[in-house]
């Protein structure tokens, strides 16, 4: 009896050879002959299993591994990433959006949006360079003219598919055919801190369509900021998200940049904020190589075309998608481990932190050389720096370090 790759697996070449578990977002690396087995498997004609150990058949059909279903997906002639590869993809659909919440990085909309042959040439290249998961994001994603075609031609990629959304204008019937296997949430506190930064009567609707969500059988996930209007909700938020049958928790730090710099009054101390970063739950990433700083992975395309290392750094990108995603990417220079500030002073958490956000580590640093400073906010919440230490009693002068 002949078995084909099951369409929920896909195999990438990054640094090593791996087998990726599309629906689970699980990454299993392999050796040579394994990599082999399964690209025959995945080929038209199929494998043979009779003469494989019995465990590893049983293994491979109970974890749908292998189906009777011929697979969908040519792994005949891949071409190994670029090193270091680059696995998470942020592409930025549109810079329009239904609301306009305060802490927004991206500030006023410019009404760029990426064309539906672009994307799909994207999807493509970000497919050849073994790419494991596209995030796609905004503004808000759902404003995208045509939406509906860039929902199809997704299910064309064994990439995993991330919609990050404000969730409010999901309904019933793009749920039925949404081709994505996970939705993530901005919830920003419980209905008072929430609406604070997002408006009145946001909470209640972004919930009741998160819970549709799952109903329909996505995965949830759920992004939070640390802003001060939330800060009493974190405890109240982990017992709500889990109670949800939330996958993934995010929290993070806003940086100060587009409309949260109108509107200071949001803006934590590190010594206040950085505490928060210890909440969440779940895990994003996969295991990656413990040379390099934080953001060794990902790439960001904007809506505007434009490739930047994340999308904060949209500002100084590293060249357009027009030149095609492995050149661009193999311009990017990740920032070594032992050229960071915090290899110098011995930190014990280096490995755990990485250096923390890169830009948020820029963007509060008034010193020279930004690029290599310690993220403030993340020494907080390794208890590195203690509350009155330096940055603990006044923000970073914002204006000045842009």
């Amino acid at each position: 009896m002949r078995f084909y790759l099951s369409n929920n697996f896909a195999l990438k070449w990054l640094e090593n050879k791996y087998l990726y578990d599309i629906k689970n977002d699980e990454l299993y690396e392999i050796d040579d002959e394994a990599f082999c087995f399964f690209q025959r498997c995945a080929s038209a004609e199929g494998c043979e299993i009779e003469t494989l150990p019995q465990n590893f058949q049983n293994y491979c059909i109970d974890n749908n591994i292998l189906s009777k279903d011929l697979c969908k997906w040519n792994f005949t002639s891949i071409r190994q990433s670029p090193i270091p590869s680059i696995r998470y993809l942020e592409l930025q659909v549109t810079d329009k959006c239904n609301l306009r919440c305060k802490h927004c990085y991206i500030g006023k909309s410019h009404n760029h949006e990426l064309p539906v042959e672009k994307i799909d040439k994207i999807l493509e290249e970000f497919q050849e360079v073994q790419g494991l998961r596209v995030m796609i994001t905004g503004g808000e994603p759902l404003m995208h003219s045509d939406f509906e075609i860039v929902n199809e031609l997704l299910t064309k990629y064994p990439i995993r598919k991330v919609l990050f959304t404000n969730g409010l204008l999901l309904r019933r019937s793009l749920l039925k055919k949404l081709n994505v296997d996970e939705i993530q949430f901005s919830i920003d506190g419980m209905k008072d801190g929430h609406e604070a930064l997002r408006g009145k009567g946001t909470f209640e609707r972004v919930i009741s369509k998160l819970k549709l969500a799952k109903q329909f059988g996505f995965s949830i996930s759920v992004a939070t900021v640390v802003h001060r209007e939330n800060l009493n909700e974190f405890d109240e938020m982990e017992t709500f998200f889990r109670a949800l049958g939330v996958k993934d928790w995010t929290v993070d730090i806003p940086i100060p940049i587009g409309n949260l710099k109108e509107h200071p009054s949001f803006q934590v101390y590190p010594s206040i904020g950085g505490k928060y970063l210890n909440y969440g739950f779940g895990e994003s990433y996969h295991h990656t190589s413990d040379a390099y700083a934080c953001g060794l992975h990902l790439i960001s395309v904007m809506a505007n075309g434009f490739v930047a290392k994340c999308s904060f750094y949209s500002n100084t990108p590293i060249g357009h998608i027009d030149e095609g995603l492995r050149k661009v990417v193999q311009r990017q220079k990740p920032i070594r481990i032992e050229e960071l500030e915090c290899a110098k002073i011995n930190c014990p958490e280096l490995y755990n932190c990485r250096g923390g956000c890169r830009y948020r580590a820029a963007i509060f640093s008034n010193k020279n050389n930004k690029e290599f400073k310690k993220d403030i906010f993340r020494c907080y919440a390794y208890g590195i720096i203690k509350n009155g230490g330096e940055h603990g009693k006044k923000p970073c002068d914002n204006e000045r370090t842009h």
